[in-house]
């Protein structure tokens, strides 16, 4: 079984590496802008996205900094409101194609929101749409068909808490920032003894 996941660390590590770490670095300024303009940071997705999506939200809050899950289907019935100009609004998808994906990104191009898409393919309709676009190179998901939202999900997983923590780290937060949001649980009486 060790060879499973042995394969799959080589799949992340390629598909990482692929990344433009250019655009990436800019992703987290520009997040850091946003935020520091009192704006936010909203993450859209469907399907096997929607908890790593909310995870990305579930970190940023920890911390302090304002985010936002947007589920792209809820989207256009009534819970675009959240939607404020100024914010930065991620879309996660693999294919660059999902129609309520395509239909979402249009509709917020209407408003001023800065647009970027955590995506898997170079060439599709939100490639063209979105001009912040980070494509990763996907070999394989790791699944029996290559085919199931395996190690695409886990990838996207992988970045959105990178971009939190390279976010966290240029904002300079502090321990305290996280500590005041997390009371409970083992975390909290951990954090409780450092007084």
């Amino acid at each position: 079984m060790t060879t499973y996941f042995d394969k799959q660390l080589k799949e992340f590590e390629h598909a990482i590496h692929s990344m433009d770490m250019e655009l990436f670095e800019r992703w987290v300024t520009e997040g850091v802008e946003t935020l520091k303009a009192g704006h936010k940071i909203i993450v859209s997705g469907l399907g096997k996205n929607v908890p790593v999506c909310e995870k990305f939200v579930g970190s940023m809050q920890s911390l302090g900094l304002e985010a936002y899950f947007l589920n792209t289907n809820s989207a256009v019935h009534g819970d675009m409101g959240v939607v404020k100009d100024g914010d930065m609004v991620i879309i996660l998808t693999k294919s660059g194609e999902t129609s309520e994906s395509v239909y979402l990104t249009r509709l917020l191009k209407e408003r001023k929101v800065n647009m970027w898409l955590l995506t898997f393919e170079k060439e599709s309709t939100l490639t063209k749409e979105i001009s912040n676009s980070v494509v990763i190179d996907l070999m394989h998901e790791g699944d029996l068909w290559n085919i199931m939202p395996n190690n695409s999900t886990t990838i996207n997983l992988i970045v959105l808490q990178g971009l939190v923590m390279k976010i966290a780290a240029v904002m300079g937060l502090q321990i305290e920032d996280f500590k005041r949001n997390h009371p409970g649980g083992h975390i909290g009486v951990l954090l409780d003894c450092q007084r």
